[in-house]
Order: C-alpha cells, then structure tokens, then sequence
C-alpha cells in the first residue's frame, strides 16, 4: 500500500500576503509601446484613406487619339493606310473589353470601317494600336471613337 505524504496544515492568519510589486515600465516598454501604437494608427489611417478615396473614384473617362501620321505601305496588291492612335484612360477605374471603332467616309457615305477590343485599361494607362484602310484616309472622313467598356 502506497502512502501519501500530505503537507502539513497551515494556518492563513499566520500566511504573510505578498506584497504587490508594482515596478515603473522601462525604457524598452515605453519604446515598444510607443512604436505598436504608431503601426496600428497608421493601419487604421491607411484603411479610412482607401475607403474613403475608393468611394470617390471617377468612373473610366476614355479618350481615343490618332497618335501619329498616317503612313501609307504600297504592297504587290494594294496600298494601305495604317491609322496608329492611343486610348487614354483618364477616369478612376478599370476599363474592360474596351471596344475602339474607326470609321472612314466621303460624303456621308461609309467606305470603311474597322473595330478594335483592348482587353484591360487601368487608370491613367495608355494603350496603342492602328487601323489600317484601304483608302486614303487623308481623302476622306476619318472617326475614330470609344463605342464601349465593361467594368471588371
């Protein structure tokens, strides 16, 4: 049979209570604490600031432009015109699927017609492409035009 040694008795009035420490934080604490408070205020900050400016963004403004001169390139069969231009997005979202139409006329009368689709157009982002014709366009009316974007 095993035997169990049980401490003896104490009695609590003759136990002293400890004396509750309380030491001044150093040095390193206040520093620690100091920094942590700067990071968590900064988070917060950054956090209010995006949300705050996510909910004033302009949609996309899109702005098409002929980028450079015409340029006319003779081949064995035909000659052709190449229309370079740049879409600007100017707005404060992205732009998807963003359709650019050209159209070529004389007189009212519709020659020729071409369609372009830029895939993604962040904000402030360039993107740079060419029509090519087969008529002149300096003999004619050239439209270049957004037609459409879907938002992401």
């Amino acid at each position: 049979m095993t035997q169990r040694h049980t401490p003896p008795a104490t009695d609590d009035a003759s136990r002293t209570p400890e004396p509750a420490t309380h030491r001044p934080q150093s040095t390193a604490e206040w520093i620690s604490l100091g920094f942590s408070s700067l990071i968590l205020s900064l988070v917060v900050g950054l956090v209010i600031h995006l949300w705050v400016s996510d909910r004033q963004q302009q949609p996309p403004i899109l702005e098409i432009l002929q980028a450079a001169e015409i340029r006319s390139v003779k081949t064995r069969a035909a000659t052709q015109y190449y229309v370079p231009f740049v879409v600007v997005n100017h707005g404060g979202e992205t732009a998807e699927a963003v359709q650019v139409i050209a159209e070529l006329q004389r007189d009212g009368i519709l020659l020729e017609s071409g369609e372009q689709t830029i895939d993604f157009l962040s904000r402030q982002e360039k993107a740079e492409g060419a029509f090519i014709f087969s008529s002149d366009p300096q003999l004619a009316t050239l439209k270049l035009r957004v037609a459409s974007y879907r938002k992401p």
